[in-house]
């Protein structure tokens, strides 16, 4: 007997398609096969079969899995059926039983999400509510069509209108709020609906249930994309948009296209390029990278041309190496993205950028050379930080020898340094982990609100838009070859909890609070770093949950209420803001308690100053060398003189400023 994720695996490498075909003369239309039903030995095409899904027929009512209909045309058992199919599908399978007995405990939830799905698409082409979302799609250029297609539909803005119609469906509040599609904050609060005024996406997992639905609005606000909360249905990181329908044109293509959006992928595949997925606007998973790559062997990275999309390229690029893939980014034309470049200019069009794609080491290479960062040594430094995780995440020894001596080349340096930092232990510097992306914060110093479009993403562009390489410390942080670590938050700063704490309880502080934290991150520009400003990777705040609130503060100032937080943060960020709000009696004396913060946090960055020096000593000449252990000595004396109590005007007088 094997586990149920065994059988799921097959279950998700079999081409249903393929093996129906071989009993049933199929026909494809639309999105779907059809043909006459084996079951009734019909004459019509009323024998429906999904990519990716399963079959039904429309006059027997017979429908099922591929293992179903295996079992009844074969007449086998279900272990026989999964033995059979895993053979179709190049998966090995011996002395299968099925574990579990019974239906999934999921189904009530696809039976759940299917139903919305239909109400949903009732909402956006049957009643006055959609009208806004139609023409929002004829704007867009997508037809009824290819709406269709994906089971578009509207979620009205309306608070009780789901509800009302699912309840009388004999769906209760409980089975809705377990799906995520009402949630309420509050035990006594009313529940409301997750999805409204948005235009609606169903996801489907590869064998086509609806577990969830990603909803785009239509109006003004954030966050623009929104995506069903996790449930025993859904866990984003296992799912990909589009591969359900997509998995035959993978298999048959031997290559995926990675985008990043609904739209991007609702656009190739409306233009004939049909092996398209997207991550659902999240850093793709060790759990998708494996779907993808029991697919096929190629894949093409088809990310935005801005800089935040060129970092997502190269995160997924090393992912996907790990399970020694061909990796290839498709460069787009400045201002572009996949979407838009489709409308403008087909699909053939596209299908010749797929034809020019460049090796993912030979893109980064490129990017770096062409943002002159092999011309002095710090720079130097941090681009073989950025370069090492690509080199280690190749699983193909060749391709890895070959990326090695490509990065030895490009940077000057001896092979023999560079096969000493893969071999050696990956370090982790100290760095600032950027909180959750929203647009920049009025007053917030730089790295404590960057947005995917925010300035400090496109602030250090190159040629064409090529970024400064990939913060090192996060591509370390990132790095696939080692096994990844369960640890809680980053709550180990108390000098972080200490400001955030006092900018909720006086409310006066905030202005002068943000703007000393704006001067101490100035200060970071006096070590030079990747572009000859600062060296660290975000700013002054690490922990993501004090970042996201400091930066909400930022830009509210003192007026911030607890309507305003809640609005802005996300639950953990909330519950963060109630307990300090709860710690008054911590706070005796406000000045000299942020003073003593600051000067924490300034010696927190003198230490990872040095912490660069020692990375990058190795490389240096002779003179450079004695240039940074001037420096280090320096940062060490006055590290160790730093006292917290002087206050941070004290300490920028001592030092001349």
């Amino acid at each position: 007997m094997i586990p149920d994720d065994v059988v799921e695996q097959v279950a998700q490498a079999a081409d249903i398609v393929a093996i129906i075909s071989e009993h049933v003369k199929l026909k494809k239309t639309g999105s779907v096969y059809r043909g006459p039903c084996p079951f009734h030995q019909g004459t019509n095409a009323n024998f429906s079969v999904m990519p990716g899904g399963g079959y039904t027929c429309f006059v027997c009512g017979e429908k099922g899995s591929v293992f179903t209909f295996v079992q009844k045309r074969l007449g086998l058992t279900f272990a026989e059926a999964v033995k059979y199919v895993g053979e179709k599908s190049g998966i090995e399978v011996v002395d299968v039983q099925r574990k579990r007995e019974g239906p999934d405990p999921r189904e009530p939830l696809w039976e759940l999400n299917a139903t919305v799905a239909a109400w949903f698409k009732e909402m956006l082409w049957e009643r006055e509510f959609g009208q806004p979302a139609r023409e929002y799609l004829a704007k867009r250029q997508i037809t009824r069509a290819t709406a269709d297609r994906f089971g578009m539909g509207f979620a009205p803005r309306e608070l009780g209108l789901m509800r009302t119609y699912l309840n009388g469906l004999g769906f209760d509040d409980a089975r809705l709020l377990a799906s995520g599609l009402l949630v309420r904050r509050e035990e006594q609060e009313e529940p409301r609906p997750r999805f409204r005024d948005r235009l609606i996406f169903p996801i489907l997992d590869p064998q086509g249930h609806t577990v969830g639905f990603g909803g785009r609005l239509l109006g003004p606000g954030e966050p623009k994309y929104l995506n069903s909360s996790e449930s025993k249905a859904f866990t984003k990181g296992d799912v990909l948009y589009n591969l359900s329908s997509a998995r035959t044109a993978i298999r048959k293509e031997d290559r995926v296209v990675l985008v990043e959006g609904y739209f991007d992928v609702v656009r190739l595949v409306d233009a004939g390029i049909e092996p398209v997925v997207a991550p659902m606007g999240t850093a793709l998973t060790d759990r998708q990278a494996d779907l993808l790559a029991r697919h096929a062997k190629h894949a093409f990275l088809l990310y935005d041309s801005d800089a935040p999309g060129q970092k997502a390229t190269f995160r997924a690029a090393d992912v996907l190496l790990t399970r020694g893939m061909d990796v290839r980014v498709v460069t787009l034309p400045d201002g572009e993205d996949p979407d838009t470049f489709v409308a403008k200019y087909g699909g053939d069009a596209m299908e010749k950028l797929f034809g020019a794609a460049m090796d993912v080491f030979d893109r980064k290479v490129q990017l770096l050379e062409r943002g002159g960062w092999f011309t002095n040594l710090q720079r130097k430094r941090r681009a073989l930080d950025s370069m090492l995780p690509t080199i280690r995440a190749a699983s193909d020894p060749l391709m890895r020898d070959l990326y090695l001596q490509r990065a030895a080349t490009a940077a000057g340096v001896d092979r023999s340094v560079l096969e000493r930092e893969l071999s050696a232990p990956m370090r982790r510097p100290g760095r600032p982990v950027a909180p959750p992306e929203r647009g920049p914060a009025r007053g917030a110093p730089r790295g404590m609100a960057r947005g995917a479009s925010g300035a400090r993403a496109n602030e250090h562009a190159g040629d064409h838009g090529a970024p400064l390489p990939p913060d090192p410390d996060e591509q370390f942080d990132d790095a696939p070859m080692e096994p990844p670590v369960e640890r809680p938050p980053a709550r180990e700063s108390t000098d972080e909890r200490a400001i955030i704490r006092v900018m909720l309880l006086e409310p006066a502080s905030v202005d002068g609070v943000v703007e000393a934290v704006a001067r101490l991150e100035e200060g970071m520009g006096e070590h030079p770093g990747l572009d000859g400003g600062p060296p660290h990777a975000s700013g002054v705040f690490r922990d993501p949950v004090y970042a996201a609130i400091f930066a909400t503060l930022a830009e509210h100032g003192g007026a911030a209420d607890i309507e305003t937080l809640t609005e802005s943060l996300d639950p953990e960020a909330i519950r963060t803001v109630e307990t300090l709000r709860g710690e008054a009696g911590a706070v005796v004396d406000p000045k000299a308690t942020i003073d003593a913060a600051l000067g924490g946090l300034h010696a927190r960055l003198n230490e990872d100053r040095l912490t660069e020096i020692d990375r990058i000593l190795p490389l240096a000449e002779s003179a450079e060398q004695d240039a940074l252990m001037q420096e280090k000595t320096t940062l060490s004396r006055e590290t160790r003189a730093l006292d917290p109590r002087r206050g941070w005007g004290a300490l920028r007088k001592n030092r001349g400023s």
